[in-house]
């Protein structure tokens, strides 16, 4: 007779989501997972493979919970460049916030310290890019073709533009003290949609 699991794995998984964002991959181990998740090694294997499996379902969960308020806030209805610049201020403000400090944004994280050497921390990556850059050029299309933003201006490049920025914003605004380099950053970059 199979054994019935005696933990939630739900609450495990968001308990290892948690360890990982606070100190990244390579300095979480085994032995930090089980003190966390108060779970057996053996448990932990049984349930969710190894520790890259586990790190990638957690990156999973973070973008489940993260990805679809994005779209949400992007995809309203009436004018879509107050949109645009309120997530690019929110971000800016997230990433100068204490717990940004100390924990910035996992995807960001997980792009500078795996995706270049692990292939499917980077498919991730990749993927939770395109969750902030499609809803992004989508919005641009609309306010371009809603009057907002001048039909000189690409789309396309823009919103790449602005991932590239919000990216570097959660970079910067986890390793510096002064907010005011982030929101100025963002203000700069807002310009460039008038």
């Amino acid at each position: 007779m199979a054994r019935t699991k005696e933990f939630d794995p739900e609450a495990a998984l968001q308990s290892a989501l948690e360890l990982f964002w606070q100190r990244g991959y390579e300095a979480t181990s085994m032995a930090d997972l089980v003190e966390r998740l108060g779970v057996g090694r053996a448990s932990i294997y049984a349930t969710f493979g190894n520790k890259h499996e586990l790190y990638l379902k957690a990156m999973d969960r973070y973008t489940e919970g993260h990805d679809p308020v994005l779209l949400a806030e992007l995809s309203q209805p009436g004018p879509a460049l107050p949109a645009v610049r309120a997530v690019v201020r929110r971000f800016a403000s997230e990433a100068g916030s204490a717990e940004a400090r100390l924990q910035g944004c996992l995807i960001t994280n997980t792009a500078t310290e795996l995706a270049p050497h692990d292939p499917e921390a980077a498919r991730r990556v990749e993927i939770s890019w395109e969750h902030i850059e499609t809803p992004l050029h989508s919005a641009l299309i609309r306010a371009q073709a809603q009057g907002e933003l001048p039909e000189d201006r690409d789309p396309r490049a823009l919103a790449r533009m602005l991932l590239v920025l919000l990216q570097g914003v959660r970079v910067v605004g986890k390793a510096s003290s002064d907010p005011a380099r982030v929101r100025d950053a963002a203000e700069q970059a807002l310009s460039l949609l008038d």
